[in-house]
């Protein structure tokens, strides 16, 4: 019994597969959506610090979405021949470049969760997202509407989801307990998305 509890003790704890697929409320596939995976139990620190781009080419940004942990920086460079103002108003971290075109300004950092609504005043029609998360995990559904991260490690996590289009009453939110092995959640819509801002562009949900 002794040995076989120091067995139990040594016992390598083994990540498995967590995967998370987002429905509309028509039960189709909901691609773009931003996924998050935080563990709650046993607590763990955010994902390390990247160095994020959002471009700006043909009067849009690229990527029209960005997912960071918290703490990174991203940098705005302007790759058109077009002039831009980028700024954000959001609570989760408000600046602004004033004019300029080719070399960007230096990077900004982002040291608060939230999501960042990114403009330009130059050009009303130019809209992004930055999404700065304090997960472990988190990524964006594909075309099947699924996201999956492949070694997540036994715990409690929280998970979120969110678009630029979601109309629901409340965040979409749930804790699940991850285990050994693979760990399926899904979410589906109860209300329409809502209509895209912009219509038209290669940047603009309306697709």
């Amino acid at each position: 019994m002794a040995l076989l509890a120091a067995l139990a003790i040594c016992a390598p704890v083994f990540a498995a597969p967590l995967s998370v697929t987002v429905l509309k409320r028509d039960g189709t596939p909901l691609a773009g959506a931003v996924v998050s995976a935080e563990a709650e139990s046993p607590a763990a620190a955010p994902a390390p610090a990247v160095q994020g781009i959002m471009d700006q080419v043909n009067l849009a940004f690229v990527p029209d979405v960005l997912v960071i942990p918290v703490h990174s920086t991203v940098q705005f460079p302007n790759n058109a021949p077009t002039s831009h103002q980028v700024y954000s108003f959001s609570s989760a971290r408000s600046f602004q470049l004033p004019l300029y075109r080719g070399k960007p300004y230096p990077p900004v950092s982002f040291d608060q969760p939230g999501i960042v609504t990114m403009g330009c005043n130059i050009h009303d029609n130019m809209l992004s997202y930055i999404v700065v998360t304090s997960a472990q995990f988190f990524g964006r559904t594909g075309q099947k509407g699924e996201w999956l991260a492949p070694e997540v490690p036994p715990a409690r996590y929280r998970l979120r989801v969110w678009h630029p289009l979601l109309n629901e009453p409340q965040d979409l939110e749930r804790v699940v307990e991850a285990g050994a092995g693979r760990t399926p959640v899904q979410f589906r819509l109860t209300k329409a998305l809502k209509p895209a801002p912009l219509s038209g562009r290669p940047h603009s949900w309306d697709y």
